[in-house]
């Protein structure tokens, strides 16, 4: 989940957020469509800088807010992509757009996660090649992790679930990748009093070293100080206003950009994590 990007799946938040209501998509008081376009902005050049090639989904007036989200409706594997299951309502047509790019791409289908399954992008979390972690909560059910067991197990992957804490409550998001973002093979960024006790033991295990992302900024952000993107092995993307946590990772080796996010990231608890759907790393 760090190897160099060079494929993403992105969408304009000028388009996806342009007539966005704050109350009805859970957003906070600081959002604002158009500073959330051009925050999204910001984020684009970082990943562009990159040299990732950032492929588009549609630009269609849709009303579809969370779309920008574009890490949660879809899997990637080393077999094709996996159509994921939203849970939560409002973003249950969302992976049909991921599907529809896909295809169009040249990226071939897996499978797909069926009702009464949920599976969500964020709640997945690839500890090797041959292991992932999925997180089971609010977003993300028993149905859904059982059916990526049976597209998984056929290829020699194990599919393991941790069940997460309700933190903030049924309407706020508390993803597995709320409290970890792996920043290069055996090196990850933390917060450790949320961690699954039984995944935080496995990662131990397995030599994985752990950063830990500043307490007080990770309550004060609602956990998107500890959302980062990395674009290559040390190499990431954080919102900006987090001085403690960066310089945590950059003790830990790593180069960290930020892009001012308070209107995008912040209000609608999403990170440049969030707003990327890795396609291909090297």
């Amino acid at each position: 989940m760090a190897g160099p990007l060079k494929r993403v799946l992105m969408r304009s938040a000028a388009s996806a957020m342009r007539r966005a209501k704050a109350a009805e998509w859970h957003y906070g008081s600081g959002f604002d469509p158009q500073k959330a376009a051009d925050q999204h902005d910001q984020l684009t050049k970082l990943v562009a800088k990159s040299g990732a090639k950032i492929e588009w989904l549609t630009d269609a007036d849709d009303g579809l807010a969370d779309s920008v989200f574009t890490h949660d409706p879809s899997l990637m594997t080393d077999h094709g992509a996996i159509i994921l299951s939203m849970g939560k309502a409002l973003r249950r047509t969302e992976p049909g757009l991921h599907e529809a790019a896909y295809i169009s791409m040249g990226v071939p289908i897996l499978g797909r996660i069926e009702a009464s399954g949920q599976v969500e992008g964020g709640d997945c979390v690839w500890v090797d090649a041959n292991t992932l972690a999925v997180g089971r909560g609010v977003r993300t059910n028993q149905d859904g992790i059982q059916q990526l067991s049976n597209l998984l197990s056929a290829k020699g992957i194990q599919v393991l679930g941790f069940d997460l804490p309700l933190w903030h409550g049924e309407e706020a998001c508390l993803h597995l990748m709320s409290v970890i973002s792996p920043l290069a093979d055996d090196l990850a960024l933390v917060y450790a009093p949320l961690l699954p006790a039984a995944f935080y033991q496995m990662l131990k295990a397995r030599g994985m070293r752990l950063v830990e992302g500043d307490a007080d900024e990770f309550h004060a952000s609602s956990g998107l100080s500890l959302n980062v993107l990395p674009t290559a092995p040390l190499d990431v993307i954080a919102v900006a206003g987090f001085p403690k946590t960066a310089a945590a990772m950059r003790a830990a080796g790593c180069t960290v950009s930020t892009f001012e996010a308070d209107a995008l990231c912040i209000a609608c608890e999403g990170g440049p994590t969030c707003l990327t759907r890795p396609v291909f790393r090297q």
